[in-house]
């Protein structure tokens, strides 16, 4: 065999074996590039993880605040601090007083002037009574002492004098004026004379021309 033919036949293998070569390569490399397309198409349909939800909010359940209604009567509020309980009225809170304690003083001026004043009327004509006193005291238009109220001259018939009738102080009338004397002072229960300086007995007309503020009884009360 000649030299060049022998070359020619080298040549062509070598030749042969590199297209093989490259052929084989050009085919691994589509395959990797068809499995990266099948991954890809199957990651596709792999939902993504939803986003954590967080939990939801419970709220409480709101609480019933009862407040007490501005019209709720003062009855309902009242303590008595003598027998510790709450009054309902104001015949309870004068029964809690219990008997007629041994008075004297300015004490005993407003209690004798409940007495002389409005003995055997209501409770609360009564208690208008002894607001005007202690109005009269506080006011710095009359004396400056309810025992001075009560004896200033021409202001109460039942003053003889310096001093008053003869009281019977085992009769219910006395424990009752001093009850409502001892609750008036405490300020235990509202009047419907509050801020009264004046009253007189419904069967006189003095036309004093004051601003009436109640009728209670057989007395009219004035501001």
């Amino acid at each position: 065999m000649s030299f060049r033919l022998r070359a020619a036949i080298i040549v062509a293998f070598a030749l042969s074996a590199t297209a093989a070569v490259t052929a084989s390569d050009m085919s691994i490399a589509g395959e990797s590039v068809q499995s990266v397309a099948s991954l890809s198409r199957e990651n596709a349909l792999i939902p993504a993880p939803a986003a954590a939800q967080k939990p939801a909010i419970t709220f409480a359940a709101p609480r019933e605040i009862v407040q007490p209604l501005a019209s709720a009567s003062r009855a309902d509020l009242t303590y008595s601090p003598e027998s510790d309980v709450q009054a309902s009225s104001l015949s309870a809170l004068v029964a809690a007083h219990g008997d007629a304690e041994a008075v004297d003083g300015d004490m005993k001026c407003l209690a004798g002037a409940v007495y002389f004043e409005s003995k055997g009327e209501s409770l609360e004509g009564q208690l208008a009574v002894a607001r005007v006193i202690i109005n009269r005291a506080k006011s710095g238009r009359f004396a400056d002492s309810l025992c001075g109220v009560v004896y200033q001259p021409s202001q109460f018939s039942f003053v003889r004098g310096n001093g008053m009738p003869p009281i019977r102080i085992d009769s219910r009338s006395w424990r009752e004026a001093v009850a409502i004397a001892q609750i008036a002072m405490n300020d235990s229960w509202n009047s419907p004379a509050e801020g009264a300086l004046f009253f007189h007995a419904r069967r006189v007309s003095p036309g004093w021309g004051k601003a009436k503020l109640a009728m209670i009884d057989n007395h009219i009360f004035y501001r």
